[in-house]
């Protein structure tokens, strides 16, 4: 009897991903997983929760951490673990941390202080109005009031056809670096949201999940801490 003796190729090693810096970050998703599944890769390889950053190609995406979340396991925590956000694997290096929430005025505030304990701005819940759901609004220091805005009912129909086309060119991309929550499944469905300040759209999200930054003066901490509280 014949044995087929050939071996089945093994995927290639792949490099270590590696932290990349926090300050310019452009794109981001906060998950455990570290190298998405893709055609050239059968199963999705995790790593500690973080604020991730894609990162390689679409046969081989990557999402490098920027900013790691807080564990139960380490002293001294200022905030809950999932609002914490530390520079370094190892929670050495504290970068910042969403206090727990007061109530204003019927408002949820949120204050997000950095790694001195200095509050670097607000995260405010706005109650809803029927028919509409609630907001969220991001008060920064020296800056307009970022505010929510639903991306897709927003500006004219040829504005709104636009969106619709430049975001079917995105999806598939998308669905494979930004999708998968922390325990690697799809998350469910999120409200897809522009933020702006003034008239200038500064960031985009879906629900808190993915979020993109369009402006440089945006304090990329105030936007991760958006993403750690959620669209609640």
């Amino acid at each position: 009897m014949a044995f087929d003796r050939r071996k089945r190729a093994k995927a290639p090693e792949e490099s270590p991903v590696e932290p990349t810096p926090w300050a310019s970050v452009r794109e981001f998703v906060i998950s455990s997983v570290e190298r998405p599944k893709s055609p050239k890769r059968l199963r999705s390889v995790w790593g500690k929760p973080a604020v991730r950053v894609p990162t390689g190609s679409s046969d081989c995406p990557t999402l490098a951490p920027c900013a790691f979340l807080g564990s139960s396991s380490v002293p001294n925590l200022p905030s809950r673990p999932e609002l914490t956000l530390y520079e370094d694997i190892d929670a050495e290096y504290l970068l910042c941390y969403v206090e727990e929430p007061q109530e204003v005025k019927r408002e949820k505030h949120c204050v997000v202080r950095d790694s001195e304990q200095q509050a670097i701005g607000t995260l405010r819940r706005i109650p809803p109005k029927r028919p509409f759901k609630h907001t969220w609004r991001i008060d920064q220091p020296g800056h307009p009031t970022i505010i929510g805005r639903n991306e897709w009912a927003s500006g004219t129909t040829g504005q709104a056809v636009a969106r619709v086309a430049i975001r079917a060119t995105f999806e598939a991309v998308d669905s494979a670096l930004f999708y998968a929550g922390t325990d690697g499944r799809p998350t469910s469905k999120a409200r897809n949201l522009e933020r702006l300040a003034g008239d200038e759209v500064v960031m985009t999200s879906e629900g808190g999940a993915k979020v993109k930054i369009q402006a440089d003066w945006v304090d990329r901490r105030l936007a991760f801490a958006f993403a750690l509280v959620g669209d609640k």
